[in-house]
């Protein structure tokens, strides 16, 4: 049988700037080898200035997905608040954890930017990522997963910088996915980013090859 992470492909990535986040994923959903579509998003909001990303099998995925809306509609009824990045990281890590003997084989990449407090004025962006049991990573610069990865790790290093403002940062993620994507069959057809900054998410979607 074949790697159920590799079996619909599909990559993201997140990147941290200069006050503000952004997120990436492909759009192909495929089964191996075979396109099925090219409009299947990977990266979800959580809330206003908090988005996932869910790279890996695709039944998962919305499973998933549906399992974490739930568990935060829950928290925002009950403390009458959002749910903080770190503390949403935190809540798919132990969703995760929970079904550890048989996992969802999805690896997740979180992306938010904290609203400001009196105890914590000036909050930075945040990102993190971690495998299929939920063992979480914090990076201070990018965090990618997916069927292309390992490309991915070397774009995004080449061309990531501290302090990027939104524009230069949305121009730097959609270079790494789109150069990542050319050179992994699993993965591409177009990608979708957002960047979130304290004013606005700005969405857009970027063609790419579908060959």
């Amino acid at each position: 049988m074949s790697n159920p992470m590799e079996m619909n492909g599909g990559s993201v990535v997140a990147m941290i700037g200069k006050d503000c986040v952004a997120i990436a994923s492909d759009l192909r959903l495929g089964q191996q080898a075979v396109g099925l579509a090219s409009n299947f998003e990977k990266v979800f909001p959580v809330s206003d200035k908090l988005y996932i990303g869910l790279s890996g099998l695709a039944t998962d995925t919305y499973t998933l997905r549906e399992s974490l809306r739930f568990r935060v509609n829950m928290y925002r009824m009950k403390e009458e608040r959002e749910i903080t990045p770190e503390t949403f990281t935190h809540l798919v890590s132990s969703t995760l954890y929970e079904k550890r003997f048989g996992p969802y084989f999805i690896e997740p990449v979180v992306a938010g930017l904290p609203d400001a407090t009196p105890l914590n004025p000036n909050p930075k962006p945040f990102i993190s990522t971690m495998d299929t049991i939920g063992c979480i990573t914090t990076p201070k610069d990018f965090a990618v997963a997916g069927t292309a990865t390992d490309k991915l790790y070397g774009v995004a290093e080449g061309l990531w910088e501290p302090d990027l403002e939104p524009e230069d940062l949305f121009e730097t993620i959609s270079q790494t996915i789109l150069n990542a994507m050319d050179r992994d069959a699993l993965s591409g057809w177009g990608a979708v980013v957002h960047v979130i900054s304290k004013e606005k998410v700005v969405t857009r979607y970027l063609r790419g090859r579908m060959d």
